[in-house]
């Protein structure tokens, strides 16, 4: 369904109608949408209400601007109203993450619980990826692609799509050619937003100061082999968020929902119930 949020369309899915509510939020702005948080978290919908959405300028939903964090906050807190649910579990992975973390900071009274999956809370990730790619066997990287996508200095949707496929080998633990041109076919490509996301929000992307004044239950799982948000980042997340439960995902690159998908559900499930029954 779309619903008008903050003046702007958004394509939304719920699942399930448990007491709890979920809202999970997609990562790569411009190029992700709500099929990654539902084939994850959708797998909950047997406990839960889980909400998934295109974010503003991703996927299906509408494209009015402002494209920074403190809109994307906002729209997740108005998606939480809409959704009538005085408290809900934020969720994000991976860009995500950034926006989940901002809002159980600025809106501590109306989060739960989060989970956290490959994520970071500053832009320190940027140049780790930098030197990853560079160093990476598996493939040979046009080094003027991978500037421009992590600049976000991308020309139009056609050149992100080629920036995008030559940087996606590097993502799963294990490579599979198939998988990743699947995957740059079914990617919905937005540009504009890329290019905001990483040329004005990452810049100046540093959150770690917000982090001690989370007070929701956290859970921070990350992959092993993650190249893009590398385990230092979830491990600086977790030593700030007081209470923060930290796993590692030892067979995933920078998606162990997926790559590890049992492991991965077994660890959020039980997390989520000692941290919703307490409350």
């Amino acid at each position: 369904m779309f619903v008008e949020i903050n003046g702007n369309p958004l394509n939304v899915e719920v699942l399930g109608d448990g007491e709890h509510t979920i809202i999970a939020h997609h990562g790569a702005p411009g190029l992700g949408s709500l099929a990654e948080p539902r084939s994850s978290f959708g797998r909950l919908a047997d406990t839960y209400r889980v909400v998934v959405f295109d974010a503003r300028g991703s996927g299906a939903s509408g494209e009015a601007g402002p494209y920074t964090h403190e809109q994307w906050v906002a729209d997740v807190e108005a998606l939480r109203a809409w959704a009538g649910a005085e408290r809900i579990v934020i969720a994000g992975g991976s860009y995500g993450g950034f926006i989940a973390m901002e809002y159980a900071a600025r809106h501590p009274s109306r989060v739960s619980a989060m989970v956290l999956r490959d994520t970071s809370a500053d832009n320190a990730n940027q140049e780790l990826a930098t030197r990853n790619a560079a160093a990476s066997a598996r493939v040979s990287i046009d080094r003027a692609k991978l500037d421009r996508i992590m600049a976000g200095t991308v020309r139009d949707d056609a050149d992100l799509r080629e920036c995008w496929l030559e940087i996606l080998p590097l993502y799963d633990h294990d490579y599979d050619p198939a998988a990743v041109r699947a995957r740059a076919e079914a990617t919905p490509y937005h540009y504009r937003t890329h290019n905001y996301a990483f040329a004005h929000n990452q810049p100046n992307y540093d959150i770690k100061h917000l982090l001690p004044g989370i007070t929701a239950p956290a859970l921070v799982t990350v992959g092993r082999h993650d190249w893009i948000t590398p385990v230092s980042c979830s491990e600086t997340i977790a030593a700030l968020i007081p209470g923060a439960e930290l796993r590692v995902f030892e067979h995933s690159g920078h998606s162990p929902q997926v790559e590890e998908a049992e492991l991965w559900e077994a660890t959020v499930r039980p997390f989520l119930g000692k941290a919703l029954g307490a409350r």
